[in-house]
């Protein structure tokens, strides 16, 4: 109760504030109930709060964008998602602070869109633009007639979330003898060297509009270091010491759009050098081996009569692979939208399905929004989840859900 009290007040106080400084505010009040059709009970229970406090200037602007989930009636999640100050010059700008980034073509796929990292702790079904999470940073944009130069400096380094035992979204993983955990090296200390930095180069033109990117950066997921705790009498496997360790990355690559004949041909590409893979080859002593990664999308946007529809086409390879690595050398999927608006854009009726074609699984999420006004809109939607039980969708077979959404923006 003191946290929610603390949260209300500062909120009242930055709302005084605002209307004392002339601050635009808007953001929304939402309510979010899902049902898992395999037992009825609640997946999810959830009530949202959006702020964004703005002010813009001719050369300084500045954005406050808090948030608060309520699960159930007494878990509290407030974040901070954006807390930024923007410095206008001739030529470039500069923002400073607390920032989400939004790199890259694909949608609903992550490759060249690194700079954030995700907040997985359900999965993939958050608004894409509230699953990022926001990262520290100094951001300069240079422009130079139809091209931009992007660089990014982040200092402190934001790992991926991801779900938390007794979360219907938490896999407990699969050992082959009882874990013990090592955290000693699972946080990495803000510092010069520790740091991050991201470029990018855009251009947009007549044919074609694309993006040129390259980082070096830390892995948002950590390597499991595995070491094997084995019974000098017996010779036996008795236990596993585990070693969360964040590494580095070096990623290069890029993303193109063109129009063609109104169809829109995207893609995407970006090559990973020196990620680690869990492996069963006994020379490898932390149970990891290093090697490069290819991710890669190409996708399609057209129109059929009213229907707006897109596929894309995701690859994931490992290079150099090695038979005793545990991840599959490729991993293929597909993404398919279809969107339909009807009742003079008040009524919008969407498919939008990731179908992996390696595991034989799928996430199939059909919608239906009304608009009643400009501020007000109910979606009724659901979550399905097919397929083998070992692919990242089957897993969640359980999972499948139908839920609706209230949401009042202001």
């Amino acid at each position: 109760m003191k946290t929610k009290g603390l949260i209300l007040i500062l909120v009242l106080m930055a709302s005084q504030f605002s209307i004392s400084q002339n601050v635009d505010i808007n953001g929304f009040a939402r309510t979010y109930e899902g049902i898992l059709y395999d037992n009825g009970d609640f997946g999810i229970i959830q009530q949202t709060l959006n702020l964004n406090f703005e002010k813009m200037g001719d050369k300084v602007a500045f954005k406050a964008n808090p948030m608060v989930y309520l699960y159930n009636a007494d878990s509290l999640d407030f974040r901070m998602r954006e807390l930024y100050l923007d410095l206008y010059f001739k030529n470039f700008d500069i923002r400073i602070g607390r920032q989400q980034v939004v790199w890259g073509k694909a949608d609903g796929v992550f490759i060249t869109d690194i700079v954030s990292p995700l907040n997985l702790t359900e999965f993939l079904l958050p608004d894409f633009d509230e699953i990022r999470i926001g990262v520290i940073a100094t951001k300069i944009n240079y422009y130079v007639g139809n091209s931009t130069f992007e660089a990014i400096w982040v200092p402190v380094f934001t790992p991926t979330e991801r779900p938390q035992p007794g979360s219907i979204w938490y896999v407990q993983p699969d050992f082959p003898a009882p874990p013990t955990w090592d955290l000693s090296k699972e946080k990495i200390t803000p510092s010069i060297e520790n740091s991050e930095i991201f470029l990018k180069y855009t251009a947009l033109t007549s044919a074609i509009d694309f993006e040129i990117m390259g980082a070096y950066t830390w892995d948002d997921n950590p390597t499991m270091l595995t070491k094997k705790i084995i019974d000098t009498a017996t010779g036996q496997l008795t236990g596993l010491l585990i070693t969360p360790e964040y590494k580095r990355l070096t990623i290069g690559g890029g993303s193109f759009s063109s129009d063609i004949k109104s169809v829109i041909l995207r893609g995407e590409a970006a090559y990973y050098n020196g990620k680690y893979f869990l492996t069963e080859d006994p020379l490898q002593p932390d149970g990891n081996i290093q090697k490069d990664y290819l991710h890669y999308l190409v996708g399609l946007d057209f129109n059929i009569g009213s229907v707006k529809l897109s596929s894309q086409f995701i690859q994931q390879t490992i290079l150099d692979y090695d038979d005793n690595i545990l991840n599959e050398k490729t991993e293929n999927t597909m993404t398919f939208l279809a969107r339909y608006d009807m009742l003079r854009e008040t009524l919008h009726l969407e498919l939008f399905s990731y179908i992996g074609l390696t595991n034989e699984d799928a996430l199939i999420r059909p919608k239906v929004t009304y608009d009643f006004d400009d501020s007000f809109s109910i979606l009724l939607g659901s979550n399905i989840f097919v397929g083998d039980e070992k692919g990242r969708f089957g897993q969640y077979k359980d999972n499948s859900m139908i839920y609706a959404k209230l949401k009042y923006s202001f």
